[in-house]
């Protein structure tokens, strides 16, 4: 029975590749399914990683889609619909992670393996869900919270920092889940984030936008929240915090 692990290289999945190392539980390869579209960090993690990995044995194998991403959201014809790709992925269309899971399911039931899942102790919805039976949550068997996983990869050295031409920055600091930087489930304050201290990635961001009907985030009471609505609402936001700031207090001296 050969044992392989589904790994991300996000805070969960790593911390669960250091768990198994540490206590010794059978594990032959680590699969990484790699859309292309990840941050930068999560690629500089994984190639830290590697080296652990031959350390012990371990293979690594590397997935990749049928097509390149930005094929299937901007250019694949889809039936039904007059444009072309399935646009922004998330919400009730997240096209990319249903590739990713069928992708990582066929390799392990092609060869008769379980797969070690990275589900953190306290993600309780995800761990009642119905699972495959070859399916192993090794976090939630070590208590493992999603808080306890972050400590441990920052012990072990691991920190996810990301240049975005603006400075370096710890993507767990800006970031609830280090997720592919244009999935568009990322919350106001992930993207708010990204703008102000990966603004590389928001220029990215801008460039899908461009190319996409359907606003990133939707509309809310019929106004559209694609990235160019969400800029100027996040300027809006800065000018009027740094206004307030300019503001003294009741009973403080002006400047003269």
């Amino acid at each position: 029975m050969k044992y392989i692990a589904s790994c991300s290289f996000g805070k969960d999945s790593l911390a669960m590749i250091l768990t198994i190392i540490e206590h010794g539980l059978p594990l032959d390869e680590v699969v990484f399914y790699d859309t292309g579209m990840e941050f930068q960090a999560l690629y500089n993690v994984r190639d830290a990683v590697l080296p652990l990995l031959r350390k012990n044995g371990i293979r690594y194998i590397e997935l990749h889609p049928d097509r390149p991403f930005l094929y299937d959201m901007l250019e694949r014809p889809v039936k039904g619909r007059e444009r072309r790709g399935y646009g922004w992925c998330g919400g009730l269309c997240r096209w990319g992670t249903t590739c990713k899971l069928k992708a990582l399911d066929r390799y392990a039931e092609s060869i008769g393996a379980k797969v070690y899942v990275g589900i953190a102790a306290d993600e309780h919805d995800r761990l009642k869900k119905e699972r495959k039976p070859y399916k192993i949550f090794p976090l939630a068997s070590y208590k493992l919270t999603e808080a306890a996983c972050l400590e441990l990869c920052y012990a072990a050295g691991y920190f996810w920092e990301e240049d975005g031409g603006a400075g370096v920055v710890r993507l767990y600091d800006i970031l609830d889940r280090v997720s592919c930087w244009c999935c568009c489930n990322k919350n106001l304050k992930e993207l708010r984030n990204i703008r102000k201290y990966l603004p590389l990635y928001w220029e990215k961001l801008k460039d899908l936008q461009r190319q996409l009907e359907r606003p990133m985030k939707g509309f809310y009471k019929g106004q559209p929240r694609g990235v160019f609505e969400l800029g100027e609402r996040f300027m809006k936001e800065e000018a009027e915090h740094e206004k307030a700031q300019e503001i003294p207090a009741p009973g403080q001296a002006l400047d003269v």
